[in-house]
């Protein structure tokens, strides 16, 4: 699983907040001069491989994609002041006679890599495709933009669960406050900055060096909220917008997978039942009440001493649902099955027999438990704490997890712990408030289990002039060109190629 599908698997749970125009957007309508060289500066497009190990770039080099560098405010309310630069990438448009204008996409996270998606994106497009010039961003901060790392290793994954007692909780008070401490000490200087209002500040950067008036967008997960702020900053810059696993105000919060947790474990009922039927194949149980069985033997084990994995990993009561939840994201069947892989070697190794991490297993455990994830986990809570840090008392996170632990025994208390944010310093701008109306497209499942299906209907009352394209019954974070549901797909693609919405709000079957 590539960095940017992790992130948005395991992360991607921020919603739409709020968007109120900053004293900075204010500055940029009423004096653009001090803006004027970031807004018309040339893109030097060049090649985007960077050697024989960049599968990325070679794939966008043979797409015929190219890329560049943008340069824009570190803080857009002191645009004389230290720059930096975001990574884009371009595939044009074949199709001149149609030519829409520039799609900006976004993947999600927060912090997911997006520079990749014209050539993934292109595929489900098909000839729709020829009329954008498909745009791909690297948000600041991220993959091959200006980077930022907080240093962080053991411990570093960007959710973790509370424990199985206060005991156990105090340690993950303590690890939160050490994390943000870390950050702070590494890019105190610049976290202030590392914000959707600057990324989506940014996007306006871009569309202007690229000339054009306006942007079309597609945005996944917390890409949104992304969406969201831009159209709240730069009303009337938009032209077609496609917003898919819809997030909505109160979910977008320093505890991301908050108000996800019935939806989380109904999606684990589900996938205990899919694998109760494949016993044969992963010995899980015959029953679902059985599978569910073995889930909580495992997590009891873990709470009791971490579960060794191969001679390297060990997984702790922290960490350790982080995996579950993670491969929940998605009712597929080649999902549901890489989850029943994963959890028969938990299973045995909850036995304390030794067992070997298949690759992929290894690989999330690498980027969970060493510093290999530290980037991308820093950079996705910077960018949160960065929006919407408040101090609310270690005392009201455990008091949260308490009341949700026996209805929702694996999600809650993963979704109610304690993050960094707590100890971060106060966001430099106030939270966003969305006070607008966009004729977008949003796509949702009503069983989504990262942004929920109530944050889609939330965004569809406040924006009266959209519609809302629903998958009922399907347990899918992520839906337009990655759940092969054709009736998506073609609705989709009807809106971006005639920019026309659908009459009224339509339904789609799994």
């Amino acid at each position: 699983m590539s960095t940017s599908r992790r992130i948005k698997a395991f992360a991607a749970c921020a919603a739409v907040l709020a968007v109120t125009a900053a004293s900075s957007a204010t500055a940029i309508a009423a004096d653009p001069e001090p803006f004027t060289r970031f807004q018309n500066q040339q893109v030097d497009w060049r090649a985007c491989s960077l050697g024989a190990d960049d599968e990325i770039g070679r794939k966008l080099d043979a797409a015929g994609a190219d890329c560049g560098d943008i340069t824009v405010p570190l803080d857009y309310a002191d645009p004389g002041g230290r720059t930096i630069t975001v990574a884009i990438s371009r595939l044009k448009a074949t199709d001149t006679a149609h030519r829409v204008g520039p799609l900006l996409l976004n993947d999600g996270g927060p912090a997911g890599p997006s520079l990749h998606m014209p050539v993934t994106k292109s595929e489900v497009m098909g000839e729709v495709a020829g009329r954008y010039d498909l745009i791909g961003m690297d948000p600041r901060f991220v993959g091959r933009s200006t980077p930022l790392d907080c240093g962080w290793d053991l411990g570093s994954a960007p959710l973790r669960s509370a424990g199985a007692d206060l005991a156990a909780y105090r340690e993950e008070i303590a690890v939160a406050r050490e994390l943000a401490g870390q950050c702070e000490r590494a890019h105190g200087d610049v976290l202030p900055y590392v914000t959707t209002r600057n990324t989506a500040r940014d996007m306006d950067v871009i569309r202007a060096a690229l000339g054009e008036d306006s942007l079309s967008y597609l945005g996944y997960s917390y890409g949104s909220y992304l969406g969201e702020v831009y159209t709240q900053l730069f009303p009337g810059r938009t032209d077609r917008m496609v917003l898919d696993g819809v997030n909505s105000p109160e979910f977008y919060s320093q505890t991301m997978l908050r108000g996800t947790e019935a939806a989380n474990e109904a999606a684990l009922r589900a996938w205990a039942s899919w694998a109760a039927a494949r016993h044969g194949t992963y010995g899980l149980g015959t029953t679902r009440g059985k599978v569910l069985a073995t889930v909580e033997h495992i997590l009891d084990a873990a709470a009791q001493e971490p579960l060794r994995i191969g001679d390297t990993y060990q997984l702790d009561e922290y960490v350790l649902p982080f995996f579950f939840i993670g491969g929940l994201g998605s009712d597929l069947d080649a999902r549901r099955a890489d989850l029943a892989t994963t959890v028969r070697v938990l299973a045995r190794a909850a036995d304390r027999e030794p067992v070997e991490p298949s690759e992929a297993l290894a690989g999330q455990m690498e980027f969970l438990l060493t510093g290999a994830g530290s980037a991308p986990a820093g950079q996705m809570t910077a960018i949160v704490c960065g929006d919407v840090a408040q101090r609310r008392g270690a005392g009201s996170y455990w008091r949260a997890v308490e009341e949700s632990r026996e209805r929702f025994p694996l999600a809650g208390p993963l979704a109610n712990n304690i993050t960094p944010c707590e100890f971060w310093k106060r966001p430099a701008e106030a939270p966003t408030v969305l006070d607008n109306d966009v004729p977008a497209l949003l796509v949702a499942a009503t069983g989504d289990p990262r942004t929920v299906y109530a944050s889609a209907e939330a965004i569809r009352e406040q924006w009266p002039s959209s519609r809302l394209l629903t998958v009922e019954g399907a347990r899918q974070h992520g839906l337009y060109g990655e759940y092969g549901n054709t009736c998506i797909d073609q609705r989709v693609n009807a809106y971006l190629r005639t920019g026309r919405l659908p009459a009224r709000d339509l339904t789609c079957e799994v």
